[in-house]
């Protein structure tokens, strides 16, 4: 019976031919760094194909004229991300407890190595978020963004603001001090003074008629699960959405372009 021919390897799995004493196929150590990335790309993308989605993402034409106030909402997004790392390392020692929770955050800011940098930048982050958040509102309002065909868009960050104040309202009763108790019993009342919903909306948030023992779980489990589940998946389509629709040329660019059109004519 005749032997098969043993099929040729791809160029890419073929070793580089080795110079006598050089370890690295006659490359340098960078090069052979470099060389290590490519590949294990490779091996990922030939198994995920997520480098189409990512040039689709990541290359696209930029309007000219672009400046600093187009990073508001990549400021907005990095701002919440630094609330959800943060986050995740105060709740290791945080107890949702009535009788706890005050301890446990005098406990974090005292005692944990790095707890109180780490609450101070949970602090601090909210608020540079809801300030980051209102810049980048008011640049796509001025700046015309929201109209045809970015409608949807616009109502996505409506209700990401929204949202980050529910983050905000629901985290600032955390610590269950004298300040954060009455602010919050304050808050809901002025919720429950809505019309229509609001007397109902007030109820789910104290997780009853009067503020309680439960009421402090039902505001962490929003602030910890709810909320931040909403906010990633709004995030995923405001991007989606951009990457798709493109970013809109400052209104002073379009000016100038007029101009230069009158000008020739």
């Amino acid at each position: 019976m005749a032997k098969l021919p043993t099929p040729q390897l791809p160029k890419k799995l073929n070793p580089s031919p080795k110079r006598p004493g050089d370890g690295n196929g006659g490359m340098s150590t960078g090069e052979a760094a470099k060389e290590a990335g490519v590949t294990v790309m490779d091996w990922v993308d030939e198994r995920t194909s997520l480098t189409g989605p990512a040039r689709w993402l990541m290359f696209r034409k930029v309007p000219k004229g672009t400046n600093w106030f187009y990073t508001l909402g990549s400021g907005t997004m990095f701002a919440f991300l630094n609330q959800a790392i943060t986050g995740v390392f105060l709740a290791m020692y945080y107890d949702p407890s009535p009788t706890r929770a005050y301890e446990s955050a005098r406990f974090i800011t005292n005692d944990v190595f790095l707890g109180e940098f780490v609450r101070g930048m949970h602090k601090w982050g909210a608020t540079v978020m809801v300030i980051l958040i209102f810049l980048h509102m008011a640049r796509t309002f001025f700046f015309g963004a929201y109209k045809y065909p970015r409608e949807l868009n616009w109502v996505i960050g409506v209700a990401l603001v929204i949202l980050t104040f529910v983050m905000a309202l629901t985290g600032y009763l955390l610590p269950f001090d004298q300040r954060s108790y009455w602010a919050t019993i304050v808050a809901n009342n002025i919720t429950a003074s809505g019309p229509l919903v609001g007397p109902y909306l007030a109820d789910f948030l104290r997780a009853g008629p009067e503020f309680g023992a439960t009421t402090l779980s039902r505001f962490y489990s929003i602030h910890m699960l709810l909320v931040p589940g909403l906010i990633i998946a709004l995030i995923g389509a405001h991007l989606y959405l951009v990457a798709k629709l493109g970013t809109t040329a400052p209104p002073w660019q379009k000016v100038d372009d007029v101009s230069a059109r009158e000008e020739r004519a």
